[in-house]
């Protein structure tokens, strides 16, 4: 099992920014994992956000593309999403994601309420 707690949630006005930060436990190899970002607005199945390979690549959801980045720091075992340029329809718990062969994990989910 591989803890991940995600942080950085909040409220913000539309065209604002909030990064969120999802750090893993100690005991793990971080730097194999596939960390990904999904969330989940109220009534709407869970979407993939971003995601960044143990290559470091990474890929977006159309809707994000542009506005939201994800990097990782793996000496640390954390995964960030910049999100910039938010919009009322961001607002949804962001969950974060380990994945590793068989095997995902998730986070506890932080929520993102973007409104004036």
């Amino acid at each position: 099992q591989v803890q991940l707690v995600e942080s950085g949630g909040g409220l913000v006005q539309p065209g604002g920014s909030l990064r969120l930060s999802c750090a893993a436990a100690r005991n793990i190899i971080f730097s194999i994992y596939t960390m990904g970002w999904f969330r989940q607005a109220p009534g709407k199945q869970r979407e993939l956000v971003a995601t960044s390979t143990s290559s470091d690549r990474t890929n977006y959801a159309d809707s994000v593309k542009g506005r939201f980045t994800i990097s990782r720091d793996n000496a640390k075992n954390t995964v960030y999403l910049q999100m910039n340029s938010l919009k009322p329809e961001d607002t949804a718990v962001y969950y974060c994601n380990a994945h590793f062969s068989t095997n995902a994990y998730w986070g506890q989910g932080t929520q993102v309420t973007v409104s004036s």
